[in-house]
């Protein structure tokens, strides 16, 4: 039996890293992924408030709607690829709450 302490460095930190190669793997794409949904989603927001505001033209709205239609399809497939659901992509951030908000 090992002594918990014995196996952390001066700053408390684990001397080993799990470094599994599938764990690392998996925690980037979550990351990455995490990062392209919160932007698709400030986006979205930002096309919604110039819609509302009348900044954008018909042909703007239509081009606007489909890409972001076509972004948010990409990502379904993308977490569909990698094995992920909508949740695993909510960050927790402890007392601030989730980094997307729930929908």
């Amino acid at each position: 039996m090992t002594d918990p302490q014995r196996t952390r460095g001066a700053r408390g930190l684990p001397q080993r890293i799990d470094a599994d190669p599938e764990s690392v793997e998996r925690g980037l794409v979550t990351l990455v992924l995490t990062l392209v949904e919160l932007l698709r989603q400030l986006m979205e927001r930002q096309a919604l408030r110039r819609v509302d505001e009348g900044d954008l033209s018909d042909e703007q709205i239509e081009r606007v709607g489909t890409t972001l239609m076509l972004l948010e399809q990409r990502m379904c497939e993308l977490r569909e690829h990698f094995g992920l659901s909508p949740e695993d992509l909510n960050i927790d951030l402890g007392p601030l709450g989730t980094l997307l908000p729930r929908e």
